[in-house]
């Protein structure tokens, strides 16, 4: 066989896989990242109302602008109230940059040591978390750690909010994922794990001590870390596909305008957000999402063009698509943002 007859024939085994491929793919998908770009970001999200979210809220701050603000489709659906851009949303895994943050703070105040133990801090989890005394925490902020994610557990979802208030069981006894620092895996058992012994050394709640040292200093008067803090009304409600329940009455930690997220985000950044010294201590990622039954939020910075961009979203699914296609609209703004600098 010649070397041209085999390129042909690779060739079409290449092009019957992909095609083969695309069965699987939801078509949403492939459908909201082939349409043609929007020529606005307000256009963008009116088109991801299109794709079947119930909800959606944007926030931009291009340097040198005023922020922008953008919303779609509905705040609470069964009341038919529009997507409210200042509308409180649940931030979820957003909230680990704070404590990241918080983590740091302490560190270059000499209260706390990334080389220093989970056995350190907890050594009555020794036996009961493998390889406790030689996880550190640096390797637990930046999720290096082995530990097991209690999310993952299946019996935590029979019933995730009492289960919440012992979450921790959920990831005792487990065999680790892997040895200290020799892989990545996600694990939001580390960050319960760093709130609690940011609360053991400081001697009182880990939400008093961000709001101390970085809601107020940043002038954040819109983030807030339990519903009970809040008027309901001012949450966006969230929606699960196939569900009617409207989920916004589930605790579930942190909640923000798009704005202070912004606010937030430029700061740590930019460096604002860190006194001398802190920066080149900060352990963690500069950008984050975040995922909880009826809530989806990306916020990222984009330097070459020097804008934050937060996204929320009011609506999951069980296929569990919707953080793709979520990216997907994240992604097509960026694109629209970068075009109209062009």
């Amino acid at each position: 066989m010649t070397k041209q007859k085999t390129k042909q024939i690779l060739r079409i085994l290449f092009i019957l896989v992909s095609i083969g491929s695309l069965y699987f793919v939801p078509w949403i998908l492939v459908k909201a990242w082939i349409l043609p770009l929007p020529d606005n970001v307000q256009e963008q999200v009116d088109e991801a109302i299109g794709h079947g979210f119930d909800g959606m809220i944007v926030y931009v701050d291009e340097a040198g602008e005023p922020p922008a603000f953008y919303a779609g489709g509905w705040k609470d659906r069964e009341n038919k109230i529009p997507a409210d851009p200042k509308a409180l949303f649940k931030i979820a895994s957003i909230s680990k940059l704070y404590v990241a943050v918080a983590i740091t703070k302490l560190v270059k105040d000499k209260r706390l040591s990334l080389d220093e133990t989970l056995a350190d801090y907890f050594p009555e989890l020794v036996g009961r978390i493998e390889n406790s005394e030689k996880i550190t925490l640096r390797s637990m902020v930046q999720h290096r750690s082995g530990i097991p994610n209690f999310t993952d557990n299946p019996a935590y979802w029979e019933n995730e909010q009492e289960n919440g208030k012992k979450a921790l069981d959920y990831a005792l006894d487990l065999p680790a994922s892997f040895e200290p620092d020799k892989g990545y895996e996600y694990s939001n058992t580390n960050y319960l794990l760093l709130r609690r012994i940011i609360e053991k050394v400081i001697g009182y709640s880990h939400e008093q001590y961000i709001k101390e040292k970085i809601l107020i200093p940043l002038g954040l008067k819109n983030t807030f870390f339990s519903l009970k803090e809040v008027n309901i009304d001012d949450v966006m409600s969230g929606y699960y596909v196939g569900y009617n329940e409207d989920f916004k009455n589930r605790e579930y930690g942190m909640l923000a305008t798009a704005e202070d997220v912004g606010k937030f985000l430029r700061a740590l950044n930019d460096g604002s957000i860190f006194d001398e010294g802190e920066q080149e201590i900060y352990p963690y990622v500069y950008d984050h999402g975040g995922l909880v039954v009826g809530y989806q939020s990306l916020a990222e910075y984009h330097e070459d063009i020097d804008t934050v961009v937060v996204q929320f979203i009011n609506t999951t699914y069980f296929e569990g698509y919707e953080w793709n296609l979520s990216e997907i609209v994240i992604n097509r703004i960026v694109k629209i943002l970068k075009k109209e600098k062009d």
